[in-house]
């Protein structure tokens, strides 16, 4: 067997993605690989997609999910419109079936080349998503950021899409938050035994929000899909919106949109937006070394 396998640098909406082919082998790609290949500036990634050969009856493939720290990821909505992208490239094939360790994903890539993602059905139950503290009704729980008189950051909404997550709700531009220093904070937050996402969300319409997010495992983020998708079920839930909305990404380079129905026939979230390759080569799984192809200028590392 091959030490290096073929892998692709992509991005969704600039959510920085490494789609690896592991297909027709046994091993995995390590912790020690993925924080090898995130120290390099240009394989720095926030997730690593590695496509494995299908398990499931009916799927195509099994999608084995790492953050740049190493750790594993139950689900990446950006990263899934990626691989989608990268076997649609190569099989022609439109219309797809995965599997995570986060339950079935079905994607199909659009004529325009957008591609949509089943993100599957939220879940709001407290010791599911989980939290700590058992809360009723988790659209709404006390955690706070900041003087308990005038907190910077409070009551925000929690829900799983997969992973966890917590959205504050906010009334002026995301952007304009320290959310550098408090996303570690309230990632780690006791609140959150398996860590969480934490979105700020500035909801501009009745079918429009702005987003921006602090990532599990991967720090602040330029787009996060699965956080994209929590957005707009919580606004939705809430009654500050439908649900069908725009999340606008402001961290995202350019700014970008993904477009987000919460399917009221059967509550799964669909997710609609871009993807897009930037280059490929190979790597060894093991180690994280890797090499650029030769037609795109030569570098190995």
């Amino acid at each position: 067997m091959s030490t290096t396998v073929e892998f692709a640098k992509m991005n969704g909406l600039g959510n920085k993605i490494l789609v690896v082919d592991m297909r027709g082998r046994a091993d995995k790609v390590t912790s020690a690989a993925a924080v090898a290949l995130n120290a390099h500036p240009d394989t720095a990634f926030d997730q690593i997609m590695a496509i494995h050969d299908p398990r499931a009856q009916g799927t195509d493939a099994w999608i084995d999910i790492l953050n740049c720290d190493g750790s594993k990821a139950q689900a990446c909505g950006n990263g899934t419109r990626c691989v989608v992208q990268a076997l649609a490239a190569e099989t022609g094939k439109k219309v797809f079936t995965f599997q995570t360790v986060a339950g079935i994903l079905n994607a199909v890539e659009h004529d325009d080349g957008t591609i949509s993602v089943d993100m599957g059905k939220p879940v709001f139950d407290w010791d599911k998503i989980p939290l700590a503290e058992e809360f009723h009704d988790t659209s709404r729980i006390e955690l706070q950021i900041g003087p308990i008189d005038s907190p910077v950051l409070h009551s925000p909404s929690t829900m799983s899409m997969g992973n966890p997550h917590a959205v504050f709700w906010v009334d002026r531009d995301v952007m304009s938050f320290d959310l550098a220093r408090f996303g570690p904070l309230l990632e780690n937050h006791p609140m959150f035994p398996e860590r969480a996402n934490i979105t700020l969300a500035q909801v501009t319409s009745p079918v429009s929000i702005t987003t921006r997010t602090w990532e599990r495992g991967a720090g602040l983020t330029l787009a996060c899909g699965s956080a994209a998708c929590a957005t707009a079920v919580s606004a939705a839930r809430t009654g500050r919106t439908g649900r069908k909305v725009d999340i606008h990404v402001a961290s995202a380079k350019p700014p970008g949109i993904l477009s987000i129905e919460w399917r009221e026939r059967d509550d799964h979230v669909i997710m609609t937006g871009p993807a897009e390759w930037e280059w490929s080569g190979t790597v060894d799984p093991a180690t994280g070394s890797w090499s650029r192809d030769q037609a795109q200028g030569a570098e190995a590392r």
